[in-house]
Parts: C-alpha cells; structure tokens; sequence
C-alpha cells in the first residue's frame, strides 16, 4: 500500500503539472519552470501538489525500505519527499515574466521564501539520483540497468535544467519536465514492480 500510495503521489503530481501549465494564461510549460505554476491566484494548486508529492514519496520510501530493506535508499528517497515539502511552503519570486503582472525585475534580490525554494529542487534530484544508484546495488537484470539509466540520465537532464534556467533558455520548461518524467516514471515503474 505505502508503494502505491507513492505510485498515485508521482502521476497526480505529472498530471497537476501538464494540465496546469496548459491552462494559466501567460504560462509557457516550454519555458516556464513547474515551480512557477506556485505563483498567482491558482498557486495554491502547485503548492498542494508539491505537499502531495512529499507525503507521498515518504510513504514509497518506507514501502522501499520494507520491500528492499535499504535505509539508505529509503533515506534518500524521504530526503526528495522533503524537498518536495518545502518547495510547497516557501514559493518562488515571481520571475521570468510570471505571474504576467507581477514585477520581475532580474536584478533585484530574491527574498528569503525564494532562496528556500531554490535550495529544495536541486536536493530533491541529487537526492533521487543518490537513491537511484543505491536501490540499483538492490535490483537485478534489467531493473538495475533500468534504474542505472534513470541516474545517468537524471544526472545530465538535472543539469541542463539548471543551466538552461541560468541562460533563460526558452526551453528551460521542456528540460524540466523531461527531467521529472524520466525520474517519476522511475517511481511508478519500481513501485508497481515491487508490489507485484
């Protein structure tokens, strides 16, 4: 069930987030990142879905640890959940014309929320990384080639998504939803594959 749970959290959150980012008026999902869909009068809808992720990545981390009996797996994986909490509570300045009335001025100083937030997305994938490379020393076959992909693609998407957002590229969006798909598919596959 605790695997599951994470299973519902990873597609919930992918599916809050394409439909989401189609809908705002003024939000590109090619170009603006999903932590900006936190801003503006619907942002409560990002920041929930961020606080169901993190509740659900805890439970797949203790479904992992009881299936795989790998603490520091399961570790790793609870440490992406938390970052995905605190992406929830402390929100993004508005930036990179988003929301589309908001001031976003780039030389201006990010508030404290902001730095918060901005510490939690690269914990959150160095830490889903670290748990890939663990949980594959735990899987077999084509599972733990599977899962050895996911980090090294992960690894290199993480990356680019940050420098992408560094350079104002107007693909940062596309990046990085690719980044999440390839990771959160990871999460639904190994969590149906461990119940069954």
């Amino acid at each position: 069930m605790l695997l599951l749970v994470g299973v519902v959290a990873a597609v919930v959150f992918v599916g809050v987030l394409l439909i989401e980012g189609a809908l705002r008026p003024g939000y590109d999902p090619r170009y603006h990142t999903g932590s900006e869909l936190e801003l503006g009068e619907r942002g409560w809808i990002q920041r929930a879905n961020f606080f169901v992720l993190g509740a659900g990545v805890f439970a797949f981390a203790m479904g992992v640890q009881r299936s795989l009996e790998s603490t520091i797996g399961a570790v790793l994986l609870a440490l992406f959940g938390l970052g995905s909490t605190i992406a929830g509570v402390f929100a993004p300045d508005p930036v990179r014309g988003y929301p589309p009335d908001a001031s976003t001025d780039r030389e201006a100083d990010l508030s404290w929320q902001a730095k918060i937030h901005d510490v939690s997305g690269p914990v959150m994938f160095i830490a889903l990384f670290g748990a890939c490379l663990v949980l594959a020393g735990q899987l077999g076959g084509g599972w733990r080639v599977y899962t050895l992909g996911t980090a090294g693609v992960g690894l290199v998407l993480t990356a680019w998504t940050a420098v992408a957002y560094q350079r104002d590229a107007a693909i940062t969006g596309l990046v990085q939803r690719g980044l999440i798909v390839v990771y959160w598919s990871w999460i639904v596959a190994l969590g149906i594959h461990l119940v069954m």
